[in-house]
């Protein structure tokens, strides 16, 4: 039993962090009535810059003029995706909104690879984005600016795994920190000007930072534990299973009932998304949204 205690504290640590990415986001959600989905995305954002800077202190590093353009570059997208991706869960429920976002490192793994079986997984993935259509009865029709705001979050996931390959010779920890620096130069006044003065309120601002860490902080840590251990490839199939803990997550915390073609179609995304990574023999796709 001891031994085998080492082999699975990488498996449950990347559990954790999917689990309480989507708590956290679930958690998030619950703010959008008062600072509005631009406002919570600030405090995200925003608190998770402060929190990386403090703990990985990246003015001590020097860092040229080209990789510095190249990690603003890689933080401005991902200001975007954390924005859009908030935008889009005002509206849509939480576990259609990742089976949407997840189309982007899809499209980037088949990228990858010319084999016949990622024919298949792109098959699988359009079945399971038409059956999110509200063609069963029981379905609520989708909200078209929310679908919209997904979208773009998956066309920003993808523009984030292509960007951040881009820094992979820096350290990890310090680019990431600039990068979420640059995000937060996007997204904060974007929450300012949208939520107001209600966005520097004591209590509203306790909740931004418990958001931020567990949809940030915990996460990003838990992951790098887990990275450290598992193969890339069962990295990528494991973080597939995020669309379905979302959506658990969105319909035990936030209520949010989904139609049973809708859960077939986020298990089609799951199995599309596993499946391309399994069969692709390149590097397959690791990073996670922040």
């Amino acid at each position: 039993m001891s031994a085998a205690r080492p082999l699975l504290l990488p498996y449950a640590a990347l559990i954790g962090a999917i689990v309480t990415l989507c708590v956290g986001t679930s958690l998030a959600k619950g703010l959008f009535p008062i600072v509005g989905a631009q406002g919570t995305s600030a405090y995200r954002v925003g608190f998770a810059a402060l929190i990386l800077m403090l703990v990985w202190r990246p003015w001590n590093h020097p860092i040229s003029r080209a990789d510095l353009g190249r990690v603003a570059l890689y933080g401005a997208v991902m200001g975007v995706l954390n924005l859009s991706f908030y935008m889009a869960i005002r509206t849509v429920p939480l576990g259609v909104a990742v089976a949407i976002e997840f189309i982007g490192p899809l499209a980037v793994s088949v990228a990858s690879s010319r084999k016949l079986i990622h024919f298949v997984w792109i098959g699988l993935a359009v079945l399971g984005l038409a059956l999110l259509l509200p063609i069963d009865p029981g379905a609520r029709p989708l909200d078209p600016v929310g679908v919209g705001f997904a979208c773009v979050a998956a066309v920003m996931w993808a523009l984030y795994i292509i960007l951040g390959k881009r820094t992979g010779h820096l350290h990890a920890g310090r680019s990431v920190a600039l990068g979420m620096v640059a995000a937060a130069l996007i997204v904060v006044p974007i929450g300012v000007a949208s939520a107001g003065t209600a966005l520097f309120q004591p209590r509203l601002i306790a909740l931004g930072l418990v958001a931020a860490v567990m949809s940030s902080a915990i996460p990003y840590s838990l992951e790098m534990i887990a990275l450290r251990a598992i193969p890339k490839r069962s990295f990528g199939v494991m973080l597939s299973l995020e669309p379905a803990a979302g959506a658990v997550a969105g319909l035990v915390i936030l209520r949010e009932h989904l139609a049973a073609t809708q859960w077939l179609a986020i298990a089609a995304i799951v199995a599309a998304s596993a499946g391309t990574i399994m069969t692709t023999p390149a590097e397959p796709m690791v990073e996670d949204a922040p």
